[in-house]
């Protein structure tokens, strides 16, 4: 590909029923940045509702600067903004939510300052956070878990609004597991992040869409693809089980011994303990084996992404994939 025809930046966005805030958002973003070489990647991710025809629609109305990705079925966002990495052909390539939270005008402070400190990645943290109490609740939690996972800076946010160089795209997209975690692949690249405080807007789409298997899925996928420590964690629940069982032996054996030589031990304590150090057998069990499961969904080839089609402007159609 000639080197004039390459992009500045791409604005990569999964959609997901968002028929009805996709198509403001790139009118603004062609105002923002019309003079700038850029291009707009929409990642259709199995909406269910006209968010396909939309998406094509703004494809036909900006052919020099839209292209869309339309996926055969709801993968999730982060396989969908893989999908959206690998189309996406500039020097630069920002992430945005497609429900309009996050303003284009802040995509240019921060692709400044990832120019101008030299960053690989610069984060969008959000001044005033406009989600639910849930979603905070869970955004926060998230937070925690990748401070301890991926030792990241306990003042670094893992928002979903990012600017990364090409260097870091190229190299998350190496990644051919089904279950991706963008801010996870990204620290496997590099430490060298930085953050720019950005506004965050109400949603267009009314409350998140995010729910609470959807918030689970994604902390599972950071907890258990890019650390072993959860396995190293049985390990000291078991010895500590064992620890603590033991020192209740020694404690049960001095009282009947000496203290209280005639009671009588109830049934109801060594059921609870039996439940108890079942109970801890079955999560570590259940630990294993969700890494055995990963494991044989990634060697049996379960699908990252499946892209239907792609309509480029430069390329038309590339037809069913």
């Amino acid at each position: 590909m000639p080197e004039e025809t390459i992009p500045d930046l791409s604005l990569v966005i999964p959609v997901y029923n968002g028929s009805g805030t996709i198509g403001p958002l790139v009118e603004r973003i062609t105002k923002v940045f019309e003079s700038t070489a850029f291009e707009v990647v929409l990642v259709n991710d199995g909406s269910e509702d006209d968010s396909e025809a939309v998406c094509l629609k703004l494809a036909e109305k900006f052919p020099q600067t839209v292209s869309v990705v339309h996926l055969s079925r709801n993968f999730g966002e982060h396989n969908a903004v893989l999908a959206g990495f690998k189309q996406a052909r500039g020097r630069y390539i920002a992430v945005l939510d497609d429900d309009g939270q996050n303003p284009p005008e802040e995509v240019v402070r921060m692709l400044e300052e990832l120019k101008r400190k030299n960053y690989d990645v610069v984060y969008g943290h959000y001044i005033e956070k406009q989600h639910s109490t849930f979603r905070n609740f869970g955004s926060w939690f998230n937070d925690r878990i990748a401070t301890i996972m991926l030792h990241k800076p306990e003042d670094l946010y893992l928002s979903s609004f990012k600017v990364m160089n090409r260097f870091v795209v190229n190299e998350i997209t190496k990644y051919r597991g089904p279950y991706p975690y963008t801010d996870g692949l990204i620290y496997r690249v590099t430490r060298n992040i930085g953050q720019v405080p950005v506004e965050h807007r109400a949603s267009a789409n009314g409350p998140s869409r995010y729910t609470f298997r959807s918030l689970v899925r994604l902390w599972l996928n950071m907890f258990l693809n890019f650390s072993i420590k959860p396995l190293r964690l049985s390990i000291y629940v078991g010895l500590l089980t064992s620890c603590l069982s033991v020192v209740a032996l020694v404690a049960i054996l001095i009282d009947r011994l000496w203290i209280t030589p005639n009671v009588t031990h109830g049934i109801p304590t060594v059921l609870g303990s039996i439940v108890l150090l079942a109970g801890i057998q079955l999560m570590i069990l259940g630990l294993v084996g969700e890494y055995l499961g990963r494991l044989y969904l990634d060697q049996t080839g379960t699908p990252q992404y499946v892209i239907r089609y792609v309509k480029r402007a430069d390329l038309g159609s590339d037809g069913d994939k």
